[in-house]
């Protein structure tokens, strides 16, 4: 009976807002050509350009550079970033490349068209019958950078968010032809910093443009504004708080919550409260039931909060995902819903190299974590940016740990305007994107400067976790260490560390596995290792064809031409190949020193994928479209990056014969199904002579479980012989294997 009372109940719902909203839709897609035009000289608001009718046409949305609007590179080219190596500008080996008509940067991917400042973008909308005296929400999903919105010549408004939609509300369109103008300037609203990732040419490029659903939405007179869920995980409720807008008078309204599958089964029963139509917010409890599924990378189960509100003026309904999900700090680790999590982590730092800007709809986020997935990874940070809806969305379906930062890479605390931007931000972020459960980790930006660093981010600490307990919080990306931070995110855990040269532990020594890095952790928070990795490939100059949309890879295209002046293009293929397996074999041993590390909290590579700023840092196996170069395959990476990793320590990689090598297994696990297991340990001659096979049996014991001692007595050998230590969990998919190098016994003199 119940169950009918609740599809009753949705029915007469739906019949009201049908009858509400006859005869006229309730959204109008503004997608499509605009009128536009260029201002370089900042000259639009005096001369009124709003009252003009713009020449030119783009198609939003988009971006103008990408349709070959603004101005051609030259060496005047005001870039967004920081050059660090100017010897192009002078240097005579890159004379060729500073010509007009063949300028060519080594620095980054490069646009067909760059512009930084104002531009201008006109659209003549109809406004249907039925929408006059309604809240109509002109919404532009994302922008770069501030817009400033003009309604029939008149200013409505401005607005400088620039990782969340602005949203400008009109009142009294009456029904017919209205003009918008929008004024967007992509110039740094305050100083972010020029290599910050949501600004930067070094990956996504400084484009100018709207991007993601732009469209007109009537509103009754009081209508959702924010909608915010708090799940808690061991009463298996949600705290729903729900802001309005606009006014229903001093008549009473009715807000209905309802909590869903993602395929629109009702989980629990509806919650109404009734409310004077002057509050602005209600805040009401829904119970999911004891049998509510939680949400982790294992289990990613999400749900989405239904929301009506029926008020005089009319119905207004918005749905919001959401997911069981506790994500907290617990000593040295992390935790999701009461289980220790290790985080394995890589940058995304906002590389899409076909259009210039980020990717707005699943698709492509869906490849990112696919791939990620298929490397092992269960985590992504945000490098200095915030990724857009779909991002999240996708994330949430396939159980993806975010760690979102609030579009900084630059001086904070010294009382400049970023200060109070970085602030309301990240205020913005929190709103728009807190109830994904694929949200867990916020922190300011990456390697913030300033003197006074410290008291403002730990300022910000405070200022969120009052506001938000649903994530945990840190100063930034690398440093400082602030006492109240939940995490501590430093670069101290690696194998090559910032600086060192020679005097690194891959460096000083011969390649050993016997070393950890306890001694680099803080014993009172998690610590998770800040870009680790960093191991550059050389270029593949048969990527350059796939550089098919507005950035071009003619950085690659110099590097080519120099080696073929040199004579050297035919080794291209080989210098390609040895370095990516030089490179591989670096990032084992630092991905392996991390999983040995048994109070670390998790990584954060740099990077997968290959970095395209920076001077060109070509640092991942897989290229900047996410795809792979060859040098290793998924499988292969997973066997040192993986929920569950099988390790050896030993102190050489090369061994005299008839020497006694001798090793300790050991396994990582955060498998929670992984109870028991067998360890089968195998050395074997690259002939395939087996010199000792070694059968384990064990219990996993918590996250790390110390397996047993091996030894095998070496052969005698006649030359350089490689063997093959092979670890291998029985009846899983965990394995592991070494390459040793057996030399003939030295005669001592």
């Amino acid at each position: 009976m119940k169950q009918v009372n609740i599809l009753l109940f949705w029915a007469s719902i739906s019949l009201v807002l049908f009858l509400s909203c006859k005869g006229a839709s309730s959204e109008l897609s503004l997608a499509g050509e605009w009128q536009f035009a260029l201002d370089p000289k900042d000259a639009g608001v005096g001369q009124q350009w709003q009252n003009k009718e713009l020449g030119d046409v783009v198609r939003l949305p988009g971006s103008l550079q990408e349709q070959g609007k603004g101005e051609d590179v030259s060496l005047d080219t005001r870039w967004t970033g920081q050059v660090v190596d100017s010897s192009w500008y002078s240097a005579p080996e890159y004379a060729a490349y500073r010509q007009p008509g063949n300028i060519k940067v080594p620095f980054w991917l490069n646009p067909d068209k760059h512009y930084v400042g104002v531009a201008w973008y006109q659209k003549k909308v109809n406004v249907p019958a039925g929408w006059e005296d309604r809240p109509v929400v002109l919404s532009l999903e994302r922008t770069h950078w501030a817009t400033t919105l003009y309604v029939d010549g008149e200013k409505a408004g401005e607005q400088n968010s620039l990782q969340t939609p602005h949203r400008y509300v009109l009142e009294g369109l009456t029904a017919g032809e209205h003009t918008i103008t929008l004024r967007v300037d992509n110039r740094l609203y305050v100083d972010v910093g020029m290599n910050a990732h949501s600004v930067s040419d070094h990956t996504q490029s400084n484009w100018n443009g709207i991007i993601g659903d732009i469209k007109l939405s009537a509103k009754p007179s009081l209508y959702i504004g924010s909608v915010q869920i708090y799940p808690d995980i061991k009463t298996r409720q949600a705290r729903v708080k729900v802001r309005f807008e606009g006014s229903a008078g001093q008549a009473s309204s009715t807000v209905t919550l309802q909590a869903e599958t993602l395929a629109g089964k009702l989980v629990g029963e509806p919650v109404q409260s009734t409310f004077n139509g002057t509050s602005g917010h209600v805040e009401a409890t829904v119970d999911l039931g004891e049998d509510a599924a939680l949400w982790s990378e294992h289990t990613p189960n999400v749900y989405k909060m239904k929301v009506s509100l029926q008020s005089p003026g009319g119905i207004d309904e918005a749905s919001y995902n959401f997911g069981l999900r506790e994500f907290k700090a617990n000593g040295t680790r992390f935790e999701v819903n009461g289980q220790p999590v290790f985080l394995r982590g890589t940058l995304e730092c906002c590389i899409f190299p076909l259009t210039g800007y980020p990717a707005m709809h699943s698709d492509y986020w869906a490849k990112i974590y696919r791939t990620c997935k298929a490397y092992g990874l269960n985590h992504v940070r945000f490098h200095s940016w915030c990724p857009p809806e779909a991002a999240f969305h996708v994330a949430d379906s396939m159980g993806v740990y975010l760690q979102v930062e609030c579009g900084g890479w630059a001086e904070v605390g010294s009382g400049k305007p970023q200060d109070q931007w970085l602030k309301e931000e990240s205020d913005r972020i929190l709103e728009e994107y807190g109830n994904h459960p694929s949200f867990c980790m916020m922190v300011y930006g990456n390697e913030p400067g300033g003197a006074d660093q410290v008291r403002y981010l730990s300022g910000l600490v405070d200022h969120w976790k009052s506001k938000d307990g649903r994530h945990v919080y840190s100063s930034a990306a690398g440093w400082p260490y602030v006492e109240n931070a939940d995490y501590w995110n430093t670069p101290d855990p690696r194998i090559q560390a910032w600086g060192a040269g020679l005097n690194s532990i891959i460096n000083r020594e011969a390649p050993r596995t016997d070393y950890d890095f306890a001694a680099k952790l803080r014993p009172d928070m998690p610590t998770v290792s800040h870009e680790i990795g960093q191991w550059c490939v050389y270029p593949n100059f048969k990527e350059i064809e796939k550089y098919t949309g507005s950035l071009k890879a003619r950085n690659f295209e110099v590097f080519r031409e120099r080696l073929e002046k040199k004579g050297l293009l035919p080794l291209a293929e080989d210098y390609f190949k040895c370095s990516g397996k030089l490179a591989v074999q670096c990032y084992k041993e630092e991905m392996e020193a991390v999983f040995r590390s048994r109070l670390l909290g998790g990584f954060q590579i740099l990077d997968i994928q290959d970095f395209s700023g920076q001077g060109t840092a070509l640092v991942g196996v897989l290229d900047a479209f996410m795809d792979s170069k060859g040098l290793i395959t998924d499988s292969e990476w997973r066997e040192f990056c993986n929920d569950a990793v099988v390790m050896a320590r030993f102190d050489s990689y090369v061994f005299e014969a008839d020497s006694s090598f001798k090793a300790h297994t050991e396994l990582c696990n955060y498998r929670p199904y992984l109870k028991v297991g067998k360890l089968i340990c195998t050395l074997t001659l690259e002939n395939g002579d087996v010199i000792g096979k070694v059968e384990k049996n064990f219990v996993a014991e918590g996250n790390y479980t110390d397996i047993c001692d091996v030894e095998f007595t070496l052969p005698q050998v006649t030359k350089n012989t490689k063997a093959v230590l092979a670890l291998e969990i029985d009846g899983t998919d965990i394995h592991n294997h070494y390459d040793l190098w057996v030399i003939p016994t030295v005669e001592k003199t």
